[in-house]
């Protein structure tokens, strides 16, 4: 009896973990907002990187650089049509090493080459027109709104008194040639961002801040005299690198109002893409938590120096060096991706670039085969369903259960987010609508007492992964797996309609997206 007894608390105590269900109270302040982005946040990247890039004896890249990736790849369209729009990054590293064969002032039009003295270990390149039409076309026919990285370095020098800083004024013919080309052939450009990590100390190259803004103010000046019509013309970015806030509040005052529209930085907040804790710090609250401070950073210094400018994430691939190769391509990956974008709107960030859409271990699309992968689908859905009108959300309860709430993009209602990065718990939501402006914090918990009791029934998206398995890079929606369909379009997603009346559970190890259509949101109106 003692035996049976004893096997049967270690067989109890072997499956508890598996079911433990914690009761978690979420509230949502419906009355104000605390911040907006953009119509189009979810932006993703399209890189120039050779297939000889290469990082810790892996060389991720293939085929999947804009010279040589496939346009005519029918998954490629597909996956950019779905978003109708998709916001598209063109650049990256070797953006300021890119000339554009185009006027009279570029001579040779050599191909990127591996150098180990030159800037990221290439050679400068050279962009025919032949493939910017090709890019284009490619853009046209999936709608995309393109920001194109130009080359910020053309004209200087690096300095002969301090290595890596580079001086004297920026040649701006050679974008302008591109530019005036650009508009001659009708391609429409959302926005011009100038430059790639040369704020601050830079990378491989930096310039100092005053001289960057000079040169930035040059630049509008040009986009202004080539699209005269302010309705067409495109917003001026920069200087898309990792934040420094003297730098960047220097660069700010030098351009003054109505030069920069958006404030563009660089996020990698996981490490090193070959470090072997990637897995674990994607599902750790407390560590996803500490970049924080640097997207409240770059909202004040926006608030403070430019708030004409709107913030951006202009690239942010979590961990660097193309990624980890383990778990940047897999469901697992959604937890750090999907808080960030829901971390970064609520300190008003406007748009939110993932690197990249193709290429490397971090893409959205498996970089030979094109298949989506988990991180595609989490992207789309935050397109579709997550509005540019950011409520707050608060949860009494775990850390690891985060909570997102925006309007709805197709109103009415609100849509949140859960991110569940509990291994072995799950979440039991019971939700509340705070609209009282004037609450303190003192009686706080008198006025949560009355739980949201909504009639409509709920429009729910929950993201498992395959087999239960959070490093495989198939996900599920509603139990079934996300597949291409046979003529390789990108499947339906459909929401489960769940009873007002059930309660909303979060599984361990599941990211769910739930629109409400009757939660009272006056700031929804």
């Amino acid at each position: 009896m003692d035996l049976k007894l004893t096997l049967s608390c270690i067989l109890l105590s072997c499956l508890l973990p598996l079911i433990i269900a914690d009761d978690v109270k979420v509230t949502i302040k419906g009355a104000t907002l605390i911040a907006r982005t953009d119509d189009n946040f979810v932006c993703a990247t399209l890189d120039w990187w050779p297939s000889e890039k290469c990082d810790y004896n892996q060389c991720p890249w293939g085929e999947a650089g804009l010279f040589n990736l496939d346009l005519n790849n029918k998954i490629l369209s597909s996956a950019i049509k779905a978003f109708n729009p998709l916001r598209l990054r063109v650049g990256g590293s070797l953006q300021d090493q890119l000339v554009y064969k185009v006027g009279n002032s570029i001579k040779k039009c050599p191909a990127f080459k591996k150098r180990n003295n030159g800037l990221f270990g290439f050679t400068r390149g050279c962009l025919r027109m032949k493939r910017w039409d090709q890019l284009n076309n490619l853009f046209n026919q999936t709608g995309a709104l393109v920001t194109f990285g130009l080359n910020a370095l053309y004209g200087r020098k690096e300095s002969q008194v301090e290595k890596g800083l580079w001086v004297g004024d920026w040649n701006s013919q050679n974008a302008r040639d591109l530019i005036a080309y650009t508009v001659s052939k009708g391609y429409k450009i959302d926005s011009y961002e100038f430059g790639n990590e040369l704020c601050g100390s830079g990378i491989s190259a930096r310039v100092e801040a005053d001289q960057y803004g000079k040169d930035l103010i040059a630049l509008k000046k040009l986009v202004r005299e080539l699209y005269p019509d302010a309705n067409t013309q495109p917003k001026v970015l920069g200087p898309g690198g990792f934040f420094d806030q003297k730098w960047f509040a220097t660069f700010l005052e030098v351009t003054g109002p109505g030069v920069v529209d958006g404030l563009t930085h660089h996020i990698y907040n996981l490490g090193a893409g070959v470090d072997s804790t990637v897995i674990d710090r994607v599902q750790d609250p407390f560590y996803l938590n500490q970049v924080a401070q640097t997207y409240k950073d770059v909202s004040r210094t926006v608030e403070e120096f430019g708030p004409w400018a709107g913030a951006w994430v202009g690239e942010s691939g979590g961990a660097y060096n193309s990624g980890s190769k383990d778990v940047s391509h897999t469901f697992a990956d959604g937890f750090w991706y999907l808080d960030q974008l829901g971390m970064t709107s609520t300190f008003n960030h406007k748009v939110f670039c993932r690197q990249t859409f193709i290429g490397g271990n971090y893409a959205l699309l498996n970089t030979t085969t094109f298949t989506p992968n988990p991180d595609y689908y989490g992207a789309l859905l935050w397109h579709r369903l997550m509005g540019k009108g950011v409520l707050s959300a608060t949860n009494q309860g775990s850390p690891h259960l985060r909570a997102y709430s925006h309007c709805t993009k197709q109103k009415p209602g609100i849509t949140l987010v859960l991110i569940n990065m509990a291994r072995s718990t799950s979440f039991n939501i019971t939700l509340f609508n705070d609209e009282n402006l004037y609450l303190d914090s003192v009686n706080q918990d008198s006025a949560s007492n009355l739980g949201f009791k909504g009639y409509q029934p709920r429009e729910e998206y929950h993201l498992t992964p395959k087999d239960g398995n959070i490093r495989s890079d198939v996900v599920l929606l509603n139990g079934t797996p996300l597949q291409l369909t046979e003529s390789l379009d990108i499947p339906a997603m459909k929401p489960k309609l769940v009873d007002a009346s059930s309660p909303l559970t979060v599984a361990a190890d599941s990211i769910v997206f739930v629109t409400i259509r009757d939660f009272h949101a006056p700031a929804c109106a």
